[in-house]
């Protein structure tokens, strides 16, 4: 507690700005920054309906995660700044003996500690106090082409970590991986690219039983969603052999375990990752969903937003580096 005039004044007290203050006040709930002071009821719901929808548009990695229940909520998340996890070991193989009362080894179950950051990912916009009172006056709806920008730009950074990683970013002792940079993923070599005039259906389908078959090795038995990047969309349009009545696409769909096939912008070129949809493989940390927040700048004449959210992936292995995230490159 600190002493101004003599009087004590609480660590809140101290911190300019409204903003920060309001967000203390309010446990760090985003909505504390969602006030109808500026922006009306229907002008906020204008720009929250323009980023729901062009949120989702990006989201195909994360939105696999989401409606699958794959997440792992962070209560209280903007007040949260690293999530500690552990990872369970296994025990020795059980003994066989004739008797009974025969004494085996001691043994117990080992963990390991991990921390994996929450940072927010965001994007900012302004408006200009007269742009809005121009569109009120005039009976328009207020121009959500920047905070449609501004949502789409925060999706696909959530879906490039999802797949990349963010393994520059470290924070609290942890680092933030993706599919493709994940210490502990399984990889599989992939011998000719398949956009190559001498690949054929038969060699991608092989390709992709030995990625299932890495994930069966690890333990990890599936369902499956199978990621290609961009430069193979129309390549798995081709017939699977002469004269199919199967595409590539619809013959990987045949294997048992793989629901789908699906491609990822922000993967790479030649990087084809299989994903056993489990918790145990991957999950998304949820801190807050996408949001639009607002405050003023220059004596409240123009307006500031921030599109943020925190969603982090989570990829997962056990003590023993077991892994369901297969690499093909």
């Amino acid at each position: 507690m600190a002493k101004k005039n003599g009087a004590n004044v609480d660590l809140a007290s101290q911190i300019q700005g409204g903003n920060a203050l309001a967000l203390l006040n309010n446990r760090m709930d985003a909505n504390a920054l969602r006030t109808n002071a500026t922006l009306r009821k229907d002008e906020w719901k204008h720009l929250d309906d323009t980023v729901v929808q062009i949120s989702k548009q990006r989201m195909v990695g994360v939105g696999d995660l989401v409606s699958r229940g794959l997440t792992y909520n962070i209560p209280n998340g903007l007040g949260t700044t690293v999530l500690e996890t552990e990872t369970e070991g296994s025990m020795e193989a059980a003994q066989v003996s004739m008797a009974g009362e025969s004494q085996g080894r001691n043994d117990r179950v080992e963990f390991d500690i991990g921390y994996l950051p929450l940072p927010i990912v965001h994007k900012d916009f302004q408006i200009n106090i007269r742009v809005l009172e121009a569109s009120r006056r005039l009976g328009q709806p207020l121009d959500s082409t920047q905070a449609g920008i501004a949502a789409r730009l925060v999706a696909e950074k959530t879906e490039e970590i999802l797949f990349t990683g963010a393994s520059a970013y470290t924070f609290g002792g942890g680092t933030i991986r993706g599919y493709l940079d994940h210490p502990n993923r399984n990889t599989v070599s992939m011998a000719t690219a398949w956009d190559d005039s001498a690949m054929t259906g038969a060699l991608i389908l092989a390709d992709v039983i030995a990625m299932k078959q890495a994930s069966i090795t690890d333990r990890h038995y599936g369902p499956w969603m199978l990621y290609v990047p961009t430069g193979y969309e129309t390549i798995l349009d081709d017939d699977f052999k002469a004269a199919s009545d199967l595409t590539i696409r619809d013959r990987i769909k045949q294997v048992a375990g793989i629901e789908d096939v699906k491609v990822a912008d922000f993967l790479t070129a030649a990087n084809v990752v299989l994903v056993e949809l489990s918790p145990e493989s991957v999950r998304m940390v949820v801190g807050l969903q996408p949001t639009t927040v607002e405050w003023s700048t220059q004596g409240g004449m123009i307006f500031l937003f921030k599109v943020m959210s925190i969603m982090i992936p989570q990829i997962r292995a056990d003590k023993d580096g077991r892994s369901g995230i297969i690499h093909l490159s």
